[in-house]
């Protein structure tokens, strides 16, 4: 009698495995894993700034999973995890006197900020993104240090490879969340 089973429940098993490998890869789980919140700022700010939306949706999701009250052990604020000195900075360069900390947490200023900011790390980096990203991450100074050691690069204007794990795994997730992006949101 078991024997007659046994094949039946192997053949329910692998059934059951690929239909809920089907499940979890349609659009539909997919978008709960990457959603998207915040669209209307994302598209305002990305064509402002002439940055890539979808770039902008996976910093986001990389950075805050967009929820606009993260706060990282860093200090890092809202959905773009913007540091607070880094804050007054873009508040002082885009000419907003009334600057506060707590205004990282506002979705539509901590987009602005951060794709202001994204912009300007383009525009030092002559619009290499992976320099822009890995300077978003383990910050401009340390990039610029990386480049002229030839440890890290050979050229002084690409990166062979990145000394903080932080930063390389940082580039890799931002990566992965721009495919997905790019495949279950049409902008």
């Amino acid at each position: 009698m078991t024997r007659k089973i046994l094949p039946w429940l192997i053949l329910g098993f692998f059934i059951a495995i690929i239909l809920l490998n089907w499940f979890i890869q349609s659009p539909y789980v997919q978008r709960k894993f990457y959603p998207l919140k915040y669209k209307n700022e994302i598209i305002r700010f990305s064509l402002e700034y002439e940055l890539d939306p979808y770039l902008v949706m996976s910093i986001i999701w990389v950075e805050s999973k967009f929820k606009p009250d993260a706060r990282s052990g860093k200090n890092a604020r809202g959905l773009m995890q913007i540091i607070p000195r880094t804050g007054q900075w873009i508040a002082d360069q885009i000419g907003l006197s009334l600057y506060e900390d707590d205004m990282l947490y506002d979705p539509k200023t901590n987009i602005m900020f951060g794709c202001w900011y994204l912009a300007y790390l383009l525009k030092v980096f002559d619009g290499d993104v992976e320099l822009a990203l890995a300077s978003y991450n383990g910050g401009m100074g340390n990039v610029m240090k990386w480049l002229k050691d030839d440890r890290y690069s050979d050229d002084g204007k690409t990166l062979k490879n990145i000394p903080f794990k932080e930063t390389s795994d940082y580039l890799e997730r931002i990566q992965q969340a721009y495919k997905q992006y790019k495949k279950l949101y049409k902008i």
